[in-house]
């Protein structure tokens, strides 16, 4: 059977995507990345090295750990603190797994003379009749990770196995019970894994090789002050909680301005998006659309986002989505990824404009 060198993390999922494949037949071993140690000496959740080496010797399968401290300190952490002090919200998850996980666990998979490398993310690799190869979506919606994933490279899913595709996690954290893995009542991660505490604003404070943005003023679309905020770095776009301003009912985050160290609020009917622009495209299932060329189809604008339905239109290196029906909280230096109607992912772009309004659609 094909040799595949399979992403360790020390969670349960990546350990029943080994377990699963060894099951299966395949020549298994197990690779650990270390990206993040803290300054307190703790790991980050993608890289807990202990639970994932005893989970290899569990299953029995080879194990190694290799370090990208550098490297992921380069490409993730420091473009986040970036844009953060620059008032996007970036996904560092969505740059690792291209950059980082897929580029070193392919080295690796040469060096070590595998056919494929695995991930325990839910998604299933599949490969179209046009020869493309794209994610298609979990069979379980609340665990789908394609959002995620919309920037790997043909030459990466060509090569990648994902044994999760039609899991529950319950049925994942059966699987690893009753195979003997330790890990198998082990909490998800609910933070970006070199954040451990959550606090974001504290950690770019601390990682910032730049001046961090003053205090500023809390604005409304026309530009009349309504308050004082801490510093952009606090705040992502469609927060509500935390703001510390009173305007009589709820009011939220609808756009950080940092060339003027102010921050738009706005009430809930007001934070709506008719459209959004996106550039640093990458396409899956399709290899790009034309100049001016249209095509219909769900997109998601974050991770929790159900989809709504749009029209893309290409323009020189830009991508017009103009939304059936409104859309909330869209924010620059987020991703929006598109679909297909049975859940097989066309592509992705980064947000870098959004129109406030009712869709036209």
């Amino acid at each position: 059977m094909p040799k595949v060198i399979v992403g360790l993390s020390g969670g349960v999922d990546s350990a029943v995507a080994a377990y699963l494949l060894k099951e299966a037949g395949y020549d298994v071993v197990g690779v650990t990345l270390r990206t993040w140690i803290g300054a307190d000496g703790e790991e980050g959740r993608c890289c807990e090295i202990d639970d994932a080496r005893e989970t290899a010797r569990v299953i029995g399968i080879p194990y190694h750990v290799f370090n990208c401290v550098h490297d992921f300190d380069e490409k993730v952490v420091k473009p986040f603190v970036s844009d953060y002090i620059h008032g996007l919200t970036p996904n560092p998850c969505v740059v690792c797994n291209r950059e980082i996980k897929w580029e070193r666990l392919l080295r690796y998979a040469q060096v070590l003379e595998a056919d494929f490398v695995a991930t325990g993310h839910y998604a299933s690799v599949v490969r179209l009749d046009n020869g493309r190869y794209t994610v298609r979506k979990a069979l379980h919606a609340e665990k789908d990770q394609t959002y995620m994933l919309y920037r790997l490279t043909q030459e990466q899913l060509a090569k990648t196995l994902m044994p999760l595709g039609e899991y529950s996690k319950r049925e994942v954290r059966a699987i690893a019970e009753s195979a003997g893995i330790k890990v198998a009542s082990k909490p998800d991660s609910q933070e970006i894994c070199f954040v451990t505490d959550g606090d974001y604003a504290d950690f770019i404070a601390g990682r910032a090789e730049a001046e961090l943005p003053a205090e500023g003023n809390f604005v409304d679309e026309a530009g009349a002050v309504l308050g004082r905020h801490k510093g952009i770095i606090h705040y992502t776009v469609g927060q509500r909680k935390g703001l510390g301003i009173a305007l009589g009912r709820p009011a939220y985050v609808k756009k950080i301005c940092a060339d003027t160290n102010d921050i738009v609020l706005g009430y809930a009917d007001e934070t709506v998006c008719a459209a959004i622009t996106c550039g640093d495209l990458n396409f899956t299932a399709i290899p790009d659309l034309r100049e001016g060329e249209k095509l219909r189809c769900l997109v998601k604008v974050r991770y929790r986002h159900p989809g709504q339905h749009a029209l893309l239109e290409k323009s020189g290196d830009m991508l017009a989505v103009t939304f059936d029906e409104p859309v909330k909280s869209a924010a620059p230096g987020q991703s929006a990824v598109f679909y297909d109607d049975e859940g097989r992912l066309l592509g992705g772009g980064v947000i870098s404009d959004v129109t406030f309004g009712a869709a036209k659609g």
